[in-house]
């Protein structure tokens, strides 16, 4: 996991966050908080969140360009934002970039990439060429793992990105995904992440390309566990950014989390169009971070 220093307009949150951790210390005790990592109830908290498949940077138009995917993130005013199709090194469609790391320094983000490919350098002591997915965050990311999930046959491998991000003092767990082609494959990763889910307590949200629309049959389990964000917006179609057709990238919550403000914004910098929701976090209830 990694980091980098946020911009300016980021620094009340990291000053809020902080405060709400030596808060929290200074109310539980050292013993305390040692034995059992207690952060409390936090306090009610708004924070806007994205997916979106960035199509290694490169736009309808055929130009590569990370610096209009980075205007989408900033322009939106997104918080936390799940990028799929992100390129570390990989070839020079993109210039070689780590790009995960390029647009959190461009935007003031800590972040996380997970590597679902990973290849040799092309030269001795080069970089490896990695291909994944990354969270971009603007409150600390705690923790995070990728999981790599089942494929059939001799296909792409995919996974399953956690992270765990402290928003004041409310823990959220944050999952992103890029799904495979066959729905056989699909049906298989979608059961796979439910599961990876509910070992960890407290509110989620899973996002990300599922290369499924709703009505298909592998989005049963998903719509029976968690909430579809857009399941009331009629016109919610995110891929050809060119033509919008089909629905194929979502936003879904835990059932203690409410949403509000879902968007999906028009842009030709990506084959895929940016999703955005406000989400409310309010637990009812303390828990322990780090109970699975």
């Amino acid at each position: 996991m990694k980091s980098v220093k946020r911009s300016k307009n980021r620094i009340r949150k990291a000053v809020s966050s902080v405060m709400a951790l030596l808060l929290v210390i200074l109310g539980l005790g050292n013993s305390a908080f040692a034995e059992q990592t207690s952060f409390g109830r936090g306090p009610e908290v708004n924070v806007k969140i994205m997916s979106y498949n960035i199509h290694h940077g490169e736009g309808e138009d055929g130009v590569l360009d990370l610096e209009r995917i980075a205007r989408i993130i900033e322009d939106a005013d997104t918080e936390i934002v799940a990028l799929q199709e992100v390129d570390n090194h990989w070839s020079d469609r993109s210039d070689f970039q780590d790009q995960a790391k390029w647009l959190a320094e461009r935007l003031g983000l800590f972040y996380t990439y997970a590597a679902n490919l990973d290849r040799e350098p092309l030269n001795n002591g080069g970089e490896r060429r990695q291909y994944g997915t990354a969270i971009l965050s603007a409150y600390p990311i705690i923790e995070s793992e990728n999981h790599f999930l089942s494929k059939i046959g001799n296909t792409e491998q995919r996974g399953l990105l956690e992270a765990t991000i402290n928003i004041n003092g409310n823990h959220l767990n944050v999952y992103n995904t890029h799904l495979a082609l066959t729905s056989a494959e699909r049906e298989l990763q979608v059961n796979e992440i439910i599961e990876i889910a509910s070992q960890t307590k407290g509110p989620k949200v899973i996002l990300g390309d599922l290369n499924a629309t709703p009505e298909s049959n592998e989005m049963k389990p998903m719509y029976a566990n968690y909430l579809d964000v857009f399941a009331d917006t009629p016109d919610a179609n995110t891929y050809s950014a060119e033509n919008p057709s089909k629905r194929i990238d979502y936003i879904f919550t835990s059932k203690d989390i409410e949403a509000a403000d879902v968007a999906v914004i028009n842009s030709l910098a990506s084959d895929h169009l940016p999703i955005t929701a406000e989400l409310v976090l309010d637990r009812e209830e303390p828990y322990y971070n780090g109970n699975k």
